[in-house]
């Protein structure tokens, strides 16, 4: 099913949009879920954008454990995933699809570790500043449950959530590679499978004293 300038499927990506995408350096990754504890709530919708400007939307059912399409991609290892927030969308995959994802970059903790002078480090401030562009955030908080019945501002809001990634990525890794932290950010990316699974086991503050 197209809608207008992305594709939409249901379960799992076609073997089409996975041969496309598997031949990429890189892919933008994004979820929508019902909230924000894995083990209580759905994950919903899978986004995915790659250097040639192809997004697709896959609509996850309610009960569906498994995307092999999807898994396959992820868990690629010649293919950096990139997000927004990696830790919590990594949960999400490995709680509800069984994918172990690998590897990340990560850049909600680039924009910490490279623009230090900013206040906020939230996608749509990160986007604003890097791209001079503001996106409309109004179906953030919005049901995304009934996933075969998502309306078209819930699609494009979704689809426009990884356009400006793999850009935002290139620029905040050439601030940190200005800033001699790009290696520490790398080093950062790595522990993240680390965290997902303490956070999938309910652990809290184990670094504090």
């Amino acid at each position: 099913m197209a809608l207008d300038e992305f594709q939409v499927f249901d379960e799992d990506l076609s073997a089409e949009a996975l041969a496309e995408y598997l031949t990429a350096e890189a892919i933008a990754v994004d979820t929508e879920t019902m909230g924000l504890r894995p083990w209580r709530d759905r994950l919903c919708v899978v986004q995915l954008c790659d250097p040639a400007g192809r997004v697709s939307v896959v609509r996850i059912l309610r009960g569906q454990t498994a995307a092999p399409h999807l898994q396959q991609l992820l868990e690629a290892p010649q293919i950096t995933k990139v997000f927004h927030f990696a830790r919590f969308d990594m949960a999400a995959f490995q709680y509800h699809l069984n994918i172990a994802v690998r590897p990340v970059f990560c850049t909600k903790i680039a924009s910490k570790l490279a623009r230090t002078y900013a206040p906020r480090h939230g996608l749509k401030e990160v986007v604003q500043e890097l791209e001079r562009v503001e996106l409309d955030k109004t179906a953030q908080s919005s049901d995304w449950g009934n996933a075969l019945n998502l309306s078209e501002e819930q699609l494009r809001y979704a689809a426009n959530d990884v356009r400006f990634l793999l850009s935002i990525r290139q620029k905040l890794a050439d601030m940190l590679q200005r800033e001699e932290r790009l290696a520490l950010a790398e080093s950062c990316f790595r522990c993240l499978p680390t965290f997902v699974d303490l956070d999938l086991l309910h652990y809290e503050n184990i670094f504090e004293h």
